[in-house]
């Protein structure tokens, strides 16, 4: 496939969203779902900063920036009680 046609089709495909529209809700929740997972980032670095001093450190994949990213601090403590008791 040439790059004119993959370069047409994306913009057949963006002028089609413009005049339809995207759909309200999925959209709602993709952004609310990114925005929770940057905090989660957040919360993980953070912690890895100041639990550095202590010897606490917490790796940052995407299972632990889901937990902590829609838990909160509650999963960031959930975390770190598990890195201490279990690990």
């Amino acid at each position: 496939m040439g790059s004119t046609i993959v370069i047409s089709i994306m913009v057949a495909l963006i002028v089609i969203l413009l005049f339809v529209g995207a759909p309200v809700k999925p959209m709602r929740f993709i952004g609310s779902s990114t925005i929770k997972l940057g905090i989660g980032i957040l919360f993980l670095f953070f912690f890895n900063v100041f639990g550095g001093a202590i010897g606490l450190h917490i790796p940052i994949n995407l299972f632990t920036v889901v937990i902590s990213g829609f838990l909160g601090l509650f999963g960031v403590t959930s975390l770190a009680a598990i890195h201490l008791f279990v690990i």
